[in-house]
């Protein structure tokens, strides 16, 4: 099994690659697939070897080989915690046809947090990929009962639209249409628990922000990447985290 999670982790890699080419072009309304990958600096087209997820960076120093511009950490973190991610769900999940919804989520998850990060923007065509996808997984593989997915998809939307009409412009449109998605896979339990989370990571993050003084209260913050971390923890522990805590109650 040692070899089938490394193999999972290079795979993880490589679509980590890709998703950050996914997550830069798709909002500027750029091809995924033409021009090849490029110095943002000098232009320069990058060769195969300079495009080894993660040991490219290392081996460049986090520079351009033509120009020496240094090459944002972002791509290398999303290469590498993408193949942890592929590898942690073989881990919880196993070979089991439930491993293809794990790692369409996690690809959704890993492109919006680079889109958003880069550009605080969500944008519509990958969530319409990605929803078509898990309606066609979800009846492949329901959840019990089947129309949970139609419940959290509803409230997803509903919960984020709510939000997003009394903070006066305060969540993106983005959000909302992301939470409507992730509701067709988590259902009604796993979205709320989502929301949840989400809002606890960035409340913790936005506090510890001010303190620090890098961020002041009218400081705009993505949301999107503490959404996709309350996603996963609701996909892979819900029934824990609700266990734990009916347990703490008794």
């Amino acid at each position: 099994m040692v070899f089938v999670y490394l193999y999972a982790f290079i795979v993880g890699l490589i679509f980590g690659s890709f998703f950050n080419v996914v997550g830069l072009r798709v909002p500027k309304k750029q091809s995924i697939v033409h021009p090849r990958s490029y110095c943002p600096k000098c232009g320069h087209s990058l060769t195969w070897y300079e495009l080894i997820p993660v040991v490219s960076y290392l081996i460049q120093k986090g520079k351009c080989r033509n120009c020496h511009f240094p090459i944002s950490f972002i791509y290398p973190s999303i290469e590498f915690v993408t193949g942890l991610l592929f590898m942690f769900a073989l881990y919880k999940i196993g070979i089991h046809k439930e491993l293809f919804l794990a790692l369409t989520l996690i690809s959704l998850l890993v492109i919006i947090t680079v889109s958003d990060l880069c550009y605080q923007l969500i944008p519509n065509r990958i969530l319409l990929v990605f929803f078509v996808l898990f309606i066609f997984l979800r009846i492949w593989i329901p959840l019990s009962p089947w129309y949970d997915s139609i419940l959290g998809m509803v409230t997803g939307f509903i919960l984020l639209y709510f939000i997003a009409v009394l903070s006066k412009g305060g969540m993106g449109g983005g959000d909302i249409k992301l939470f409507a998605v992730l509701g067709t896979v988590l259902g009604l339990k796993g979205i709320l628990l989502t929301f949840f989370l989400s809002s606890l990571i960035g409340a913790i993050f936005g506090v510890f922000g001010i303190i620090t003084k890098r961020l002041t209260r009218k400081s705009a913050i993505p949301f999107g990447p503490f959404i996709s971390f309350g996603a996963l923890l609701a996909y892979f522990y819900e029934t824990d985290i609700f266990n734990w805590y009916i347990h703490l109650l008794l």
